[in-house]
């Protein structure tokens, strides 16, 4: 059976940023989840094709923080 993707062309975009900045700077997805508040599968749920996780406005927000960054720098500069 062909997989369903379960996340808009948008969520990927900065789901991809997000793990391309944690891989950069060579931080774990439990790191990241612990500085989220979350539970320490929650990144790798999110970084899952698999599953229906992603990130709301409020994690981007705490992402850049913990990435010292814009939230600016989550997003596309175009529209999806």
């Amino acid at each position: 059976m062909p997989q369903v993707n379960l996340k808009s062309k948008l969520d990927w975009y900065i789901i991809t940023k997000a793990r391309e900045m944690r891989i950069q700077r060579n931080l774990t997805q439990e790191y990241v989840a612990v500085h989220l508040g979350k539970s320490s599968g929650f990144v790798g749920s999110v970084e899952s094709p698999k599953t229906k996780s992603k990130y709301n406005i409020e994690h981007i927000n705490a992402l850049a923080k913990i990435f010292k960054c814009s939230m600016k720098d989550f997003f596309p500069d175009k529209p999806l």
